[in-house]
C-alpha cells in the first residue's frame, strides 16, 4: 500500500479515535449514556480509561511517524487500537448490541491496515 494511502487511513482512524476519546474522557457520563448505552453497565473509570486509551491511541497513529521519533510506535498504536475494537465487539455482543459491532469491525480493519502497513518502516 502506497505511502499517501496509508497517511489518509491513519489520519482518518486518528480523528475518529480522537473524537471518540474525547467524548469519553471529558463529557459528562450521564450525557455519554444517551447516546452510548452500554456505559450506563460498566463502572465510570472504564469509560475514562478506554477514552485516555483512544486518545493516546489516536496520537500514536501519527505523532511519531509524523517526528521521526520511534516509528515503531505508529504500529504499537495502530495494534492496540485494534485490540479495543476487538474488545468492544465481543462485549457488544455479549449485550445483544449487533447494530454496534459494525463500526467496531471497519475501525478494527482500517487500524489493522495501518498496523501491517506501517510494519516495514517500525524501528523503536
Amino acid at each position: 500500500m502506497s505511502n499517501w494511502l496509508l497517511w489518509i487511513v491513519q489520519s482518518l482512524l486518528a480523528l475518529s479515535f480522537l473524537a471518540a476519546g474525547v467524548m469519553k474522557s471529558v463529557r459528562p457520563l450521564e450525557q455519554l449514556k444517551q447516546s452510548m448505552a452500554w456505559v450506563g453497565r460498566v463502572p465510570p473509570m472504564l469509560v475514562r480509561f478506554i477514552g485516555i486509551c483512544e486518545l493516546l491511541g489516536a496520537i500514536g497513529l501519527v505523532l511519531p511517524l509524523a517526528t521521526g521519533i520511534l516509528p515503531g510506535l505508529t504500529v504499537a498504536a495502530a495494534s492496540g487500537l485494534a485490540l479495543i475494537m476487538i474488545f468492544a465487539a465481543i462485549f457488544h455482543a455479549r449485550q445483544g448490541e449487533y447494530r454496534e459491532i459494525g463500526l467496531n469491525l471497519i475501525l478494527l480493519l482500517l487500524a489493522l491496515v495501518v498496523a501491517i502497513g506501517r510494519l516495514p518502516s517500525a524501528h523503536f
